[in-house]
């Protein structure tokens, strides 16, 4: 239950955390993975729904993709609507036959967490992590409380799984570590529905009111966002009020404005949009991945996905040092990540400033984002480029 030493620490039970736990112990690697809040919490947290075909690959070779592929809904494209004009933007034409698969993180984290506590290595929940000392040793050691008690946990390795919050990050020195970071002058208002979606693909709006974006959660229950100023309430949007915006974002002129299906909304919340970039992604035997290293905002739909390919690399590179005593892809672990949340940082920018409208905007800056997204709609080359980012670029060692 409180091991005194493993070979490698996970601090945090995100799937981040989860994945690499999981990937690590297939190819028998001990690991421990220690989480602050309880299991109910962080089964229920509301976050990405859009899986890359590699984030598909790394949960089934995991042995968690089973109701994923019973349940999860496959996506060949999405719409963008402007001008009240729409247009499908075609994945596998576009891309060599990539797709994408709506599943919802609270789902994949139910999956494996149930794989860890049935045949993994010690998951702790509600455990305090305090802090991680000997990050440049050969033998860190993670404090942490647990039961009502401080314990520590030695290791070989520590990777920091928690977030933008966590505290493995603060092991990484001041001197060493750069922070880059752009906040953006707008937020999202999400919402969940007790409504089965009228629509098979996600849809991108952007509209003279704002950003509008139409997703999925399974067949019954529909995962909708407004943009909205930063610091709004989400107690001055009723229902009402939020369901007449959006069939206002999504109409055209071609046809009467979607109509969507009215239900019960059963979560309401504000999400601000960030960007963030932590460097390095390495310092001695400490380790980031997933939101503690990178926040892209969640309109390219990025976010869970480059927490998988992160943990993917570095499953890669913690195998070969067990397996082999290389730490080749190790010592490039921080470079080889850094270079695709770069370019998945660019292409999360695109999608939020061609699709959003600034509080400033002129209306020259709305001629420009209209004529990005109508040479989007006409050129195969820059569809192209949408489709390929969007479905995820290849992980690379």
């Amino acid at each position: 239950m409180h091991p005194e030493h493993t070979r490698v620490a996970i601090v945090g039970a995100g799937p981040a955390g989860l994945l690499l736990a999981r990937l690590l112990h297939r190819a028998g690697v001990d690991t421990v993975v220690l989480e602050s809040r309880d299991r109910a919490y962080v089964e229920r947290r509301q976050r990405a729904g859009i899986l890359e075909q590699a984030t598909v690959d790394a949960l089934r070779a995991a042995g968690a993709g089973d109701r994923m592929d019973r349940e999860g809904i496959p996506h060949d494209g999405i719409e963008l609507r402007f001008g009240r004009r729409a247009h499908r933007v075609d994945f596998p034409a576009l891309t060599g036959g990539r797709r994408v698969m709506v599943y919802a993180q609270t789902e994949v984290v139910k999956d494996l967490v149930s794989l860890q506590l049935a045949d993994g290595g010690p998951l702790l929940f509600e455990t305090e992590v305090r802090e991680v000392t000997g990050a440049d040793t050969a033998r860190p050691v993670v404090h942490y409380r647990h039961e009502g008690r401080d314990r520590t946990l030695s290791c070989d390795y520590v990777v920091g799984c928690d977030g933008f919050h966590g505290v493995v990050r603060n092991a990484v020195p001041e001197s060493v570590r750069s922070t880059y970071e752009r906040v953006y002058p707008y937020s999202w208002l999400g919402i969940l529905a007790e409504a089965p979606p009228v629509y098979d693909e996600l849809i991108y709006a952007h509209s003279e009111r704002g950003f509008a974006l139409a997703s999925m959660r399974s067949p019954q229950v529909g995962r909708l966002y407004l943009q909205v100023p930063n610091g709004t309430d989400p107690a001055d949007w009723p229902d009402d009020r939020i369901w007449d915006e959006l069939d206002a974002r999504f109409a055209l002129d071609a046809e009467p404005a979607l109509k969507l299906r009215r239900g019960p909304i059963t979560a309401k919340s504000v999400l601000p949009m960030r960007s963030h970039v932590t460097e390095p992604m390495r310092y001695g035997r400490v380790l980031l991945a997933g939101d503690a290293a990178h926040i892209v905002p969640p309109t390219g739909a990025k976010g869970l996905n480059l927490a998988a390919a992160d943990v993917i690399v570095l499953a890669r590179a913690l195998t070969a040092r067990y397996r082999d005593g290389s730490t080749a892809l190790l010592d490039s672990y921080s470079d080889t990540c850094l270079r695709r949340v770069w370019r998945a940082e660019h292409f999360s920018y695109f999608m939020t400033t061609t699709l959003h409208a600034d509080p400033d905007q002129s209306a020259f800056d709305t001629r420009l984002q209209l004529a990005q997204l109508e040479r989007v709609s006409t050129s195969t080359h820059a569809a192209a480029e949408l489709a390929e980012n969007y479905t995820g670029l290849p992980i690379s060692d």
